[in-house]
């Protein structure tokens, strides 16, 4: 299984793009189930939630609960994978490693160890450091 990081989603969601093509391909070409960690959803929830919340005028706030609407529908077609008790002691012995990366970044490895899955993602600096963490970046080759 491969799971796609929030920045990997957050690419593949401007599907016009000559990387988000080329990175759609390799995924559909691979023929492994692709998921996202609860926390990718949650990044990106808080995202749109934000905008949301900024809104001043009726038009700014059509547009933000549009693309509230998006990513509502986006979400109604993945794999959603959760934050649960295997991921949890997998933080735990993550964080008593001091492993030192962003904690959103600690959540999601977390869970992809858990499922013993493959994290896609463009941050190779932090996800590297995470011992037994199967990581790859797709978009550079």
């Amino acid at each position: 299984m491969l799971v796609l990081d929030t920045d990997v989603v957050t690419l593949l969601q401007y599907p016009e793009s000559a990387l988000a093509q080329r990175l759609t391909a390799r995924l559909v070409a691979s023929g492994r189930s692709t998921a996202v960690a609860i926390t990718t959803f949650e990044e990106q929830a808080r995202g749109r939630l934000a905008e949301c919340a900024r809104a001043k005028t009726p038009e700014v706030y059509i547009r933000a609960t549009a693309r509230l609407s998006q990513l509502l529908r986006e979400y109604q077609n993945r794999i959603i994978l959760p934050f649960d008790d295997r991921a949890a002691a997998h933080f735990r012995v993550l964080k008593a490693a001091k492993i030192r990366i962003g904690t959103m970044d600690l959540w999601i490895a977390s869970i992809v160890l858990a499922h013993d899955a493959t994290l896609i993602t463009m941050n190779l600096r932090d996800y590297e450091q995470v011992p037994g963490l199967k990581v790859e970046d797709w978009t550079t080759s």
